[in-house]
């Protein structure tokens, strides 16, 4: 059964990252983001775009146009002047290391409230960075006229540091902020990747296909971690694994490999635990006498995973269940093998469906699908 890939390429050389609609690769950014309540919205944005840069520029500038309307958030900076009266708190230091009292100054340290935030600064960036690569000459425009607006309000050109950025936290009541935020850092992340990546610039394919497998990567565990909790299940995301040693000598825990899982899915009440990994890659190599087999890298890993947990306390560990989810663009794939009393199934997310198609292939992977289908 042959799957076509999102970064394999086809006979005529281009890829089938092309072949993704938009909307597809938008879902998979807002449950990469945490920002599933936003599914739903701005459908014709998504459907007018020819691209995701042109889609994440479309939002963005909806968001800030949105904020600039209902008053942009503001925020406290820590700032150092010369004044002719006190203001915050006075810096003795420089106050009389240049004599400032005997000319009527004084030098202090203040809190200033104004919109020129680390958060302010990242996004009206974004909006100069896109407005430069955008093809679409009135969605440039538009950038470029929020931007400005921006500028009006204080807010200044320079992109914020990662440091400043991390200072600068959103909170529960900054919810107006957060999908504006988030397209501005994405706008820079991934969008527009820097031409630091290994010293070389990205084609335009490579920078689709790191956008597309950061996206999916981080998209599928935070799916289920949206919509299984309510149902009882408990979602792990990047949670270690553990050898069960019984003796070792003393140099093996430098040199030993660890385990990390990308999802684990456990309802204890009904007697489930499976074990999720995804994988950006074709779900299918090559052997010596058939066109298309599984990798086997991939059943040995899985089946590690499996075997190295069992414990004779933890029942769960003796029947889970591992599942490997790989992308494809056309023909799907639904596998399962048992091996020593452990389910280990191989699929793919054909990313040209329709969302609500995708939506319930995730959610067919977990056994109480019943109940997830009448959400």
């Amino acid at each position: 059964m042959q799957v076509a890939t999102i970064d394999g390429p086809r006979a005529d050389g281009s890829r089938l990252i092309g072949r993704i609609p938009v909307r597809n690769i938008w879902l998979l950014f807002l449950y990469a983001y945490n920002l599933a309540r936003f599914h739903g919205q701005y459908a014709a944005a998504v459907e007018e775009s020819p691209d995701f840069p042109s889609l994440i520029a479309r939002i963005l500038c909806y968001a800030v146009d949105r904020r600039l309307r209902r008053n942009l958030s503001r925020g406290y900076l820590q700032k150092q002047a010369v004044l002719t009266r006190v203001r915050g708190r006075i810096d003795i230091l420089n106050t009389f290391a240049d004599d400032l009292l005997s000319k009527g100054m004084i030098a202090c340290r203040f809190d200033e409230f104004t919109f020129d935030t680390p958060r302010n600064r990242l996004v009206r960036a974004a909006l100069d960075a896109l407005a430069t690569r955008l093809d679409d000459w009135t969605l440039a425009h538009e950038c470029r006229r929020l931007a400005g607006d921006l500028g009006r309000q204080g807010v200044g050109p320079l992109k914020p540091s990662r440091a400043e950025l991390s200072l600068d936290r959103l909170g529960r009541h900054d919810a107006e902020d957060q999908l504006m935020v988030t397209l501005a850092r994405l706008v820079f992340d991934l969008v527009l990747p820097t031409e630091d990546f290994g010293g070389h610039a990205l084609t335009l394919v490579d920078k689709d296909v790191v956008l597309v497998r950061h996206l999916f990567e981080k998209a599928i565990g935070n799916f289920y971690a949206a919509e299984l909790p309510h149902l009882g299940w408990k979602v792990y995301q990047g949670k270690s694994l553990k050898w069960q040693i019984d003796s070792q000598t003393p140099g093996i825990a430098a040199i030993l490999p660890g385990m990390i899982s990308d999802i684990i899915l456990e309802h204890s009440a009904q007697g489930h635990r499976l074990i999720v990994d995804t994988k950006f890659t074709s779900v299918f190599g090559r052997s010596q006498h058939r066109a298309a087999v599984l990798k086997s890298g991939y059943i040995y890993q899985l089946y590690s995973y499996l075997r190295s947990q069992e414990r004779p306390n933890d029942s769960l560990s003796l029947t889970a269940s591992g599942i490997f989810v790989h992308p494809s663009v056309e023909a799907e794939l639904d596998e399962v093998v048992s091996i020593q009393g452990h389910e280990l199934r191989f699929m793919t997310i054909n990313l040209a469906l329709p969302t609500a198609d995708i939506i319930q292939r995730l959610r067919d992977v977990v056994p109480s699908a019943t109940a997830l289908r009448s959400i």
